[in-house]
């Protein structure tokens, strides 16, 4: 079983909100995607952590310095995860675990460019990383990338950490990334671009919960 992710990448605030409350009853996580956090702020965390008590929410805030202090507030405002790139420094990516462990919360590392994905999936695992993200960005998906090599390599590695899959997932891909070794498996466009949200997201989360 896995759990389903929708990334909210609109920059606009009531049409985040708005699609929250269609997709919320049908997804275990929202995700506040970076350009949408990046925009909005802490405002709209607060705004859906209030109006979302039965998910989790992630804030994609792609953390590159300064971890513990840029990522403390957001776990203060209600944050269940935060993320930091995997291409950051080390003291950086601790710095989150360590500000996500005082909260009780995760940290999620995200893989994006990140050349030697095995190497620091073991190092920040053993720094005591909740979550490993493999994301393939929006710009590597449109060169026509996809995750499945890069989740079979860190799955392989069965280290016992969270797996979270990103890049292009939809209906049609969600069981193979689900036998895949995902326990998180995030979907967007799929969801988002839907004709009918709501019924896309239960669509999606009823093969990961399979």
């Amino acid at each position: 079983m896995a759990l389903t992710q929708m990334a909210l990448d609109s920059l606009d605030f009531d049409a985040t909100v708005a699609l929250a409350t269609t997709v919320a009853p049908h997804v275990d996580i929202l995700e506040i995607g970076t350009p949408c956090i990046k925009h909005n702020g802490i405002k709209l965390l607060e705004t859906l952590r209030a109006k979302f008590p039965n998910n989790q929410i992630l804030v994609d805030l792609k953390t590159m310095d300064a971890g513990f202090y840029e990522a403390e507030p957001f776990y203060k405002a209600g944050a269940d995860i935060c993320t930091v790139l995997g291409c950051a420094d080390i003291g950086t990516i601790k710095g989150v675990i360590d500000v996500a462990n005082k909260y009780g919360k995760k940290a999620q590392i995200d893989l994006i460019n990140v050349a030697d994905k095995a190497a620091l999936t073991k190092e920040v695992v053993a720094a005591g990383a909740h979550i490993i993200g493999v994301h393939t960005g929006l710009d590597q998906q449109a060169a026509g990338q996809t995750p499945f090599t890069d989740l079979a390599t860190i799955a392989a590695l069965n280290l016992g950490v969270e797996i979270s899959v990103a890049g292009g997932v939809k209906a049609t891909t969600a069981a193979q990334v689900r036998d895949a070794g995902a326990t998180i498996i995030v979907a967007g466009a799929a969801i988002y671009g839907a004709e009918d949200p709501a019924a896309s997201a239960a669509e999606i989360t009823k093969i990961a919960h399979g």
